[in-house]
Formats: C-alpha cells, sequence, structure tokens
C-alpha cells in the first residue's frame, strides 16, 4: 500500500514536471488549449493505469468520464429533442405553426406517462406509454431485420452462377448458407451427408465469428492507436 502511494506521488510529480517543461518550452500554450491538453493527457494515463492494478486515479477518471458523457448526453437529448421539437413548436407565436405544435401533445403525453413508472401508484399508466413505443419499434425494426439479414442473405443465393470470381463468391455463399442452416436443422440427425454437410457449415461459423472477432480487435486498437498519437503527438510533440 506505501509502494502504490509512493508510485502514484511519483506519477504526479513526474506529470507536473512534463507539463512546465512543455509550457515553459512554448510547446503547450498557457490558454485553455494548453490547459485541455493537459487535462486530456492526465485523464487518458489515469485510464490507462488501470493496466498496473484498479486504483483511485483511474476510478477518479472513470467517474469524470461517466459524468462528462452523461451531461452531454442530457445537452443533446434536451435541446435538439426536448426544447427543439416539443417546448420550441408548442409555445411558438407563429400562427401556421400553431397546429403542428398541437400535434407534439400526443408524444409529450406519452413521455410523461412514461415517468409514473416512478410511482407505485400510478405505474399502471406507463404500460401504455411503453406498449405503444414497443409495438412502433417492432413495427419499424421487424421489416428492416427481414431485409437486411435475412432477404441479404436469400438474394445471394438465387443469382445464376457463372465462370467469375463474382459467381465464385456466389457459389460460397450459397455453400455456407445452406450448410449452416443445415447445421441448425435438428429435426434430422446429423449423420452421413448431413452430418458432413452440417461439419461443413462449423467451419463457416468459425470463419464469421473469427472475422466480428477480428473487427472488433481492430477497432479497440484503432482506440489505442489514437490515444497514443494523441499523447505523442498533441501534448508531448514527439511526433508530427
Amino acid at each position: 500500500m506505501k509502494g502504490d502511494r509512493l508510485l502514484f506521488a511519483g506519477f504526479f510529480l513526474l506529470f507536473a514536471l512534463v507539463n512546465l517543461f512543455l509550457l515553459a518550452s512554448g510547446k503547450l500554450n498557457a490558454d485553455w488549449s494548453g490547459f485541455g491538453v493537459i487535462t486530456a493527457a492526465g485523464l487518458s494515463l489515469a485510464l490507462y493505469s488501470f493496466l498496473y492494478k484498479d486504483n483511485p486515479l483511474f476510478k477518479l477518471a472513470e467517474h469524470v468520464f461517466v459524468g462528462v458523457a452523461a451531461a452531454y448526453t442530457f445537452g443533446q437529448v434536451w435541446f435538439p429533442t426536448l426544447y427543439g421539437e416539443i417546448i420550441a413548436p408548442l409555445f411558438n407565436a407563429a400562427p401556421e405553426a400553431a397546429g403542428q405544435g398541437w400535434l407534439l401533445l400526443v408524444p409529450t403525453v406519452l413521455g410523461l406517462l412514461m415517468l409514473t413508472r416512478v410511482s407505485r401508484r400510478l405505474g399502471w399508466l406507463s404500460r401504455y406509454a411503453f406498449a405503444f413505443v414497443v409495438g412502433l419499434g417492432a413495427g419499424l425494426t421487424i421489416p428492416r431485420s427481414i431485409s437486411s439479414f435475412l432477404l441479404a442473405q436469400i438474394e445471394p443465393t438465387i443469382r445464376p452462377l457463372t465462370w467469375s470470381l463474382d459467381g465464385l463468391n456466389l457459389a460460397i455463399i450459397l455453400v455456407g448458407v445452406v450448410s449452416v442452416l443445415i447445421y441448425f436443422f435438428f429435426s434430422v440427425e446429423h449423420t452421413g451427408i448431413v452430418g458432413r454437410v452440417s461439419r461443413v457449415g462449423i467451419w463457416f461459423l468459425m470463419v464469421s465469428f473469427g472475422a466480428s472477432f477480428g473487427y472488433t480487435i481492430m477497432a479497440r486498437l484503432s482506440l489505442l492507436i489514437g490515444r497514443v498519437y494523441f499523447l505523442f503527438s498533441d501534448w508531448l510533440h514527439l511526433i508530427k
């Protein structure tokens, strides 16, 4: 415990000395922009301190991030949505906008009914609002999901095969879709030809899972590269 305190005290001292050197050398401006870079660098290093162990620095940066994200989300919801689409149109003095403004009472009432969920006595009123939102969401999502996932998978399998690269891609898609469907077809025992085709489906599933996992790793690495580039370029000015 004492060693951790000395380590974090040394980190603070080194961080302060580096920033003083950057400010004195003119690499960072002594204004809001420069102090913003210093704050961002300190929070980034505090977050990455979790690689050492869970510590108060990480918890502080985590709470700051959650608080700023919550405030930013509230601002994005309040100004464009609540104020911009409900309050401002309802109290708009323009006569031509009066009819459209009163139509906003319907979603406003539904939103207020959702807030009754916090009340034990009036909580049953929120069911009407949630039922409307769930029904509307299902009506909008189901056709899009069918079009994006089901029809998008079926469409390449019914195209005519040709002796070309596109034809080879279509053949691979056809084999993959059919073999995966056979793998999930449990009404027939997976033996013989059905078992061999289902094993091909397993290979396609493994390739799909591996590609998804690789895409996730690439996305996380891009975030890491962005932070490291910020620290070495915008903060320390070691690279350009």
